[in-house]
């Protein structure tokens, strides 16, 4: 038994709706099954009304019928069945629509001061009529009861008809709303977790995206700059190979060198992507089972953190601010004059700082081979105390052997991207002799870690 909201809500949710205020169909039948014994049961009485007060019986039938068929609009106007069960208290008739009626009342969402006010009037119409009754019935059978035991019948009537009904109206009604609020709740938390999760699946493509470009530009940090040096000294060879077999040789043995090293330092990544985070081999997307939408949340997150951690972790094992000698003699082997310059006392850095430093710098010397064949380079590094200061110049190009070398356009984009995500400032552009000059400003990051602890 249900209120109109109730109702409402559980037509809602995907019950059979029924006609017109019923939710359920077995609602309907319930409620036409009461209305038809209760009509029954007011006919009777109201017949029995009518002929102890000498009209025709007709007439009490006739007004029994109706007000015993008010059942039916009890989930809609349950007010109206208690005023018209309360009227009709007088006449002894409706007990069966008193009862119904005061349950569905308190189980309905009507304020609670009008559930008591009619609770009231019930109890109080009742006991009047059991006490004038019970002292009627006592006088015609020649006994004078006194008034505590007519007050003591009238009690009992008034509260056992009147006392069950609206408790267990109460209990049903609070119980129901209870069962909402809980329903409300999980509809609530579930619609935040899918929320949460829609967030978890962005935060997650936002991670696989950054790990992409990642990915793209360490693959050409150190993919292109091997290659590129390899391309370079394949040209020498090439021009040497008849006039200086010495010369040719040396050159090809350094193509076969870095050869190799871009193959190791290759298969040392493609064995990385190879891995999940905790060192087992990535299981293939068919054999992945798909997770629960409350996993999803907590997934993409460790799957952020545990990125971070991997990108942390793998910094720390690459090249680093003391391998920039070796980086400048690979380019003066190529051909290239090229000189190192250092200022300031050597220090240490964070390895995303060094790291970072000595990728501008390969990639800014693997434009040079590119761009600008043949002509002089200057790499300048500056220490300093909160900060590394590097800058790479070549100048015009000297007509040197340009090797065809290919150019994607994503050096510059690179170094800039690898700079600015550690705090530190880029500039690249031409200079007035010709050339090309790229620079860089990177802060400590470790260091600026300390002086915010």
């Amino acid at each position: 038994m249900t209120t109109t909201g109730a109702i409402t809500d559980a037509g809602a949710r995907g019950a059979p709706a029924g006609p017109w205020w019923w939710a359920r169909r077995r609602s309907l039948v319930l409620d036409v099954v009461l209305a038809v014994v209760s009509a029954f049961e007011c006919v009777l009485e109201g017949i029995a009304f009518a002929h102890e007060v000498g009209l025709p019986g007709v007439l009490g039938g006739l007004t029994g019928l109706p007000v015993g068929g008010l059942l039916l609009v009890r989930r809609r106007w349950p007010v109206a069945v208690v005023l018209v069960s309360i009227a009709v208290t007088p006449a002894e008739m409706g007990f069966l629509l008193g009862i119904v009626g005061l349950y569905t009342l308190a189980a309905s969402e009507v304020p609670r001061r009008i559930i008591v006010v009619l609770a009231v009037a019930s109890l109080a119409g009742t006991l009047i009529v059991s006490a004038a009754r019970f002292h009627q019935d006592m006088a015609q059978a020649d006994y004078r009861p006194g008034l505590g035991l007519v007050l003591l019948f009238s009690s009992v009537m008034a509260l056992g008809l009147t006392a069950p009904p609206l408790l267990l109206g109460l209990y049903v009604g609070a119980r129901r709303r209870l069962v909402e609020s809980l329903r409300e709740r999980a509809d609530g938390l579930e619609r935040e977790l899918s929320l949460l999760a829609e967030r978890a699946e962005e935060r997650a493509e936002w991670a696989r995206s950054e790990e992409r470009t990642r990915i793209a530009r360490e693959m050409h940090d150190v993919v292109a700059h091997r290659v590129s040096l390899m391309v370079v000294h394949a040209a020498a060879l090439q021009a040497v190979a008849l006039k200086d077999p010495e010369k040719a040789s040396r050159n090809a043995a350094l193509v076969g060198d870095m050869g190799r090293q871009a193959l190791t330092e290759l298969r040392e990544m493609l064995g990385v992507l190879r891995t999940t985070p905790d060192g087992a081999p990535a299981a293939p997307p068919a054999a992945q089972e798909p997770e629960r939408l409350a996993a999803v949340a907590a997934e993409a997150s460790a799957r952020v953190r545990r990125t971070a951690g991997a990108r942390a972790a793998e910094a720390a094992d690459g090249p680093c601010l003391a391998e920039l000698a070796a980086l400048v003699g690979q380019s003066r082997e190529a051909g290239m004059a090229v000189e190192l310059l250092v200022e300031g006392e050597r220090r240490s850095y964070a390895p995303r700082v060094e790291r970072t430093a000595y990728r501008v710098v390969q990639e800014a010397l693997t434009n040079v081979h590119k761009h600008a064949p043949g002509a002089d380079a200057r790499v300048r590094l500056a220490h300093r105390e909160r900060e590394v200061a590097l800058q790479v110049e070549n100048g015009p190009p000297a007509g040197g052997t340009d090797a065809g070398l290919p150019s994607g356009g994503n050096g510059l984009v690179g170094m800039r991207e690898r700079v600015t995500a550690l705090g530190g400032v880029f500039v690249s552009g031409p200079t007035d002799r010709g050339g090309f000059r790229v620079s860089a400003v990177i802060p400590d990051v470790a260091q600026g870690r300390a002086d915010a602890a």
